[in-house]
């Protein structure tokens, strides 16, 4: 029973860790501060390798075998450390733009979209929330009707990662194309190039946090999209979208780990230097005990993502289920979401007055925090899952 990292696993976070320090470290608290989405960091990452990280080298990507997901996961908690915004574009560009199109595309879509997206030279989105379906995705009110050889797309989506950046290329959206014989609706993903007439790119939201991660309210016109941009089988987008939530739970996951890492490190830090009543005010317990807490909640949080990542590297290979991952992946986001939100919160205690300022970075961390209890699938809706695993009768 091991519960390391590979040699080559921590050589590679060594390496994304440099880069975290290099590129994005520096320029943090700009971005935050303008809300600016640093599109020219994306192809920088693409040369480094992280979005091809899960691709077959005839896509460009890396080709790797074992352990793929796992590296994924390394990177997306390297830079979470540093910046949850730039961390969020690397999960959601490959487990919610390249990997939809990887899974269950054609060959011809694969050849199309594919090479650009994991050199980092374009950014892809996937469509599922709305204004009035988020959790509830069974709900979608998005219509796509078969039109001769045309796709004909009415609807809006809400919250779209990466969706309006000036090298979006594409956007998979879930979409109702009929009706099932039990009367339920039949949803399927369709995939809409940028620029489409009728594809409508709404203004960028202001956000609690993720100040520099870009997301966009859509909205779809009698838009008009080639019959074979359908991605996977028709009536399946549904159950795609679980598949591909189950991946995107354990980023987020990685992306928490990263969170909760940054706040132990600098509680750390300021408990060391930060001197009241003569000593450091990490001499005292009331401040040693939250800190040491923070220091298990991040090392429980940290096994749980790796175990996730590890079985679903072992499901890719065959050895494991989806129904183990996908159990593996809601405990997993749930845990550390959660606890990332807490360690925010000791963090910003163990300041004081300074963490309630912007000058101090655990500021910027509390805001970025939430939204890791809501994306992917609310905490709530972990715990569905989780009880749903366990055989419970869960309405």
């Amino acid at each position: 029973m091991a519960f390391e990292l590979s040699a080559e696993h921590e050589d590679f976070r060594r390496v994304v860790r440099d880069f975290a320090q290099a590129e994005v470290a520096p320029y943090v608290e700009q971005w935050d501060r303008d809300a600016h989405f640093p599109v020219d960091l994306v192809p920088k990452m693409g040369d480094l390798g992280l979005f091809g990280l899960v691709a077959p080298e005839e896509y460009g990507g890396a080709g790797l075998q074992d352990g793929a997901f796992t590296s994924l996961c390394v990177a997306i908690e390297e830079l979470g450390r540093v910046d949850q915004s730039v961390g969020i574009t690397l999960s959601a560009g490959v487990g919610l733009g390249i990997n939809p199109i990887l899974t269950f595309g054609t060959q011809e879509q694969k050849q199309r979209w594919l090479p650009d997206l994991v050199t980092g030279r374009a950014l892809a989105a996937f469509g599922l929330t709305e204004p009035e379906a988020g959790s509830d995705a069974g709900a979608t009110r998005t219509r796509a009707e078969l039109v001769g050889e045309e796709w004909v797309l009415s609807g809006a989506k809400a919250f779209i990662t990466n969706s309006g950046t000036e090298i979006t290329s594409v956007v998979t959206v879930t979409a109702r194309t009929g009706e099932r014989p039990d009367g339920r609706p039949e949803i399927s993903a369709i995939m809409v190039p940028a620029g489409t007439p009728g594809f409508v790119v709404e203004p960028a939201y202001r956000k609690l946090g993720w100040h520099s991660s870009d997301t966009h309210g859509l909205t779809f016109e009698a838009c008009r999209v080639p019959a074979e941009n359908l991605l996977g089988e028709r009536g399946r987008g549904f159950s795609q979208f679980l598949a591909t939530l189950d991946d995107g739970r354990i980023a987020i996951s990685a992306l928490a780990v990263g969170l909760a890492q940054a706040c132990l490190e600098a509680s750390q830090r300021y408990a060391r230097e930060r001197v009241a009543f003569g000593r450091p005010i990490g001499a005292n317990q009331g401040v040693a005990f939250q800190v040491a807490d923070l220091a298990v909640a991040v090392e429980a949080a940290r096994l749980l993502t790796y175990k996730a990542a590890w079985l679903r590297d072992e499901h890719g290979a065959g050895r494991r289920t989806a129904e183990e991952v996908r159990q593996a992946a809601a405990v997993a986001k749930l845990y550390s979401s959660e606890a990332a939100v807490a360690a925010t919160r000791t963090a910003t205690q163990v300041f004081g007055g300074n963490g309630f300022m912007e000058e101090y970075p655990v500021a910027r961390f509390y805001r970025d925090a939430k939204i890791l209890e809501i994306g992917e699938g609310t905490s709530e809706v972990q715990r569905l899952v989780i009880s749903r695993g366990l055989g419970l009768p869960v309405d």
